[in-house]
């Protein structure tokens, strides 16, 4: 590799080059400073933004670009279940869009690697690894974002969203339309992660440094600050490491490129059909390991349960986890401190409500042409530094891994390390008798 171009915008008050050197502060980057620390001078920025007209970069980089650039993977999207649809349109579809003009632009364009979601086709309940008509055309949505104000562009998704839960799901089926419609010019690929969790393997077990989605979730688990989950506990649920994640994409650029294909190839990249593990099992063992490496900031015995039915769940939560919170918020006020539980447990409550389509409902992802690409890379010279399997076969086991995935937790989200483990039982026990 010569050099590897990353499409950054300014956030915040900090500067492209900025946000780049606090992302290389990450401990994600440890082990590859003290094994090829010059591999990291190869990283280039360049100032854009996937939201604005030709990706809001210059015209002398885009020149630039169109000489050098081989190989492209397309990650930019807003992730939020509840954002609003004109926001999620311009980045997750239009932007898609914006990408994929620029890549054709692209003078030795070797292959262009789309990251979808396992969800984009949420509105169904068996997923095989093709494209599906989504359920409004996105050239028209792409007009209608011009010209309509946001009250008419919200009548309007109601009536087309059909089965989709929500605006991310339902942009993200658009683009993936869009990216297919390209494929006739490009050589495009998509690869569709289901629910990215912390690392199995690399750069170290149990690496995770956010709390979206099922993070955030264990990780109040662990705190004994969620006691009820909407779920149907006997469902798998499909859960993919982010370090296979990141292997899959490089291999599935490398498989666009090395084994042309007369259809553009779509990867689920998903665990359902190749390690199953229950939302019941998983629960378990995400309860067993925050009692048995509990953290300093606990706010309440780590214990919860599953419930399908919302009246219960909501009467559970009330009792259990709300009005304990107000009880403390209550105390930190008194002793001059910040209340902070109750607007914690809020938040927790509604990514619940907001994630509780994907727990009470089940998938079924095939991945024919993932086992495809388990064979190539098995096959390749350096196929071994690129795992992409997590079948029992190749030694991956849930127990362990929700172990280093909790552990992971502490350390790198909380910055909690095994130094308070003493203290933090001590108070996790005051807590089961209180």
């Amino acid at each position: 590799i010569d050099s590897l171009y990353l499409l950054i915008r300014p956030k915040r008050g900090m500067g492209s080059e900025q946000r780049l050197k606090e992302l290389f502060k990450n401990p994600v980057f440890n082990k590859i400073r003290e094994t090829n620390p010059n591999a990291l001078t190869k990283v280039r920025i360049i100032e854009g933004d996937v939201s604005q007209p030709n990706l809001g970069m210059s015209e002398i980089d885009r020149e630039k670009l169109a000489e050098k650039i081989n190989v492209v993977f397309h990650s930019a999207a807003t992730v939020r279940f509840d954002e609003n649809i004109r926001n999620a349109v311009i980045l997750n579809t239009l932007g898609t869009k914006r990408v994929l003009d620029f890549a054709s632009e692209l003078k030795n364009l070797k292959s262009l690697v789309h990251v979808s979601t396992a969800y984009s086709n949420a509105d169904r309940r068996e997923v095989e690894e093709q494209v599906y008509d989504p359920p409004f055309d996105p050239k028209s949505l792409l007009n209608c974002i011009d010209i309509l104000p946001d009250e008419a562009l919200d009548i309007l998704i109601t009536k087309v969203m059909g089965k989709h839960p929500n605006t991310y799901t339902l942009t993200k089926s658009m683009a993936e339309y869009i990216v297919f419609e390209y494929s006739g010019k490009l050589p495009v690929a998509i690869v569709r992660p289901s629910i990215v969790t912390a690392a199995w393997k690399e750069p170290f077990p149990g690496w995770v440094d956010n709390i979206s989605g099922i993070t955030g979730i264990m990780m109040e688990i662990g705190r004994g600050s969620i006691k009820s989950i909407l779920c149907k506990d006997n469902m798998i649920m499909d859960l993919i490491p982010v370090d296979i994640v990141a292997n899959m994409l490089v291999t599935a650029a490398w498989h666009t490129t090395a084994y042309r294909s007369n259809s553009m190839r779509v990867y689920n990249c998903t665990s359902g059909q190749i390690n199953k593990v229950s939302w019941k099992d998983f629960g378990s063992l995400t309860q067993n390991y925050a009692r048995q490496y509990p953290t300093k900031y606990l706010s309440w015995y780590p214990g919860f349960s599953y419930r399908t039915n919302r009246v219960a769940h909501w009467i559970h939560s009330l009792v259990c986890q709300t009005l304990p919170a107000c009880m403390f918020d209550l105390i930190l006020y008194c002793t001059k401190r910040k209340p902070m539980m109750y607007k914690i447990s809020r938040k927790f409550d509604k990514a619940l409500e907001i994630g509780s389509f994907f727990s009470l409902n089940e998938w079924d992802f095939h991945t024919t042409t993932v086992k495809e690409l388990h064979e190539a890379v098995d096959s390749a010279e350096d196929g071994e530094n690129f795992n992409i399997d997590i079948s029992s076969e190749r030694g991956f086991d849930w127990n362990p891994y929700v172990k280093d995935f909790m552990l992971g937790i502490r350390q790198y989200v909380l910055k909690d390390d095994l130094s308070s483990l003493p203290k933090a039982r001590v108070k996790m026990n005051w807590f089961y008798w209180a």
